[in-house]
């Protein structure tokens, strides 16, 4: 039995693909995921167009208010990128295929490597919130995965290797520029649940044993997926709150998108030293 088009995962992507190049002709070298309170970014993009997700074929819509919901082609220190501002989640009611859509469109546009950005919940004592964090590694406690299901090997191979997820070349050049810059950045290993609730103490805990240093609520499955693509990736966290469990306060989003937005200014000069430094 032939699978309608909207059934089939390239067939959604060559749809949206379609659709986008009749509104620009760019071919990003980078795609970048702006996460909470990180949209700032799109302001130093040398921006050619906006696209907003509600027009692109297959694309869900971001129902999180910090979330603007569109992507912006243009350059950014000289490189050709495609930048997401706003991101979907798996709490938001969508599947794994869904949220993990738009890196398989910006795969397919042309980008080769992805930088992706969140806000997160401090574990390892050392941290305070504000700090910034590059991703070094993730541990998927979502409970789900995006690659369940039958898999295309035009998109990339069935057991896809996770060997040095997060490019050490990128790291190492993310670690210069914020050497250079004089910003102090942490390395550590993100840890991914689903949510919407923020964590129990007894819960902030078990991920610090588990080896977390960080907690968030997305990043890990477009990860997944520019991987299984064949992206570089890099990551970096924006520590908002810390989840230190003898020591545990209340939170709120309020309070969480305050200091994403407080830290941002630092971590987009980050992203733009160390994008300007990338060999694409």
């Amino acid at each position: 039995m032939t699978k309608k088009p909207a059934d089939n995962l390239k067939a959604r992507i060559d749809e949206a693909v379609s659709y986008v190049r009749t509104q620009t002709k760019l071919a990003p070298q980078i795609g970048i995921v702006l996460g909470t309170g990180l949209g700032g970014l799109a302001e130093k993009i040398k921006a050619e167009k906006s696209v907003s997700y509600e027009n692109i074929p297959h694309f869900p819509v971001s129902t999180v208010e910090s979330h603007a919901g569109r992507l912006i082609f243009g350059e950014l220190e000289g490189k050709k990128v495609v930048a997401m501002q706003g991101r979907f989640h798996f709490y938001e009611g969508y599947s794994m295929q869904e949220v993990t859509f738009p890196v398989r469109v910006m795969k397919a546009l042309g980008a080769n490597i992805l930088i992706v950005s969140n806000a997160c919940g401090g574990l390892n004592p050392q941290f305070r919130a504000g700090d910034i964090m590059v991703i070094s590694d993730h541990i998927n406690m979502q409970g789900a995965h995006p690659l369940i299901g039958p898999n295309d090997d035009s998109l990339g191979v069935r057991f896809p290797d996770m060997y040095q997820c997060y490019d050490p070349a990128l790291i190492a050049t993310a670690e210069e520029a914020a050497l250079d810059l004089k910003l102090r950045v942490w390395k550590g290993v993100y840890v991914s649940v689903t949510g919407p609730t923020l964590e129990t103490a007894a819960e902030y805990r078990f991920l610090r044993i588990i080896g977390a240093d960080v907690v968030g609520m997305s990043t890990v499955p477009e990860v997944i997926v520019a991987r299984h693509g064949g992206m570089r990736v890099l990551g970096f966290s924006i520590i908002t709150d810390m989840g230190l469990p003898d020591a545990l306060k209340p939170c709120s989003l309020e309070e969480i998108i305050h200091t994403a937005n407080k830290t941002e200014p630092l971590l987009t000069a980050l992203m733009s030293e160390t994008v300007k430094r990338i060999k694409v």
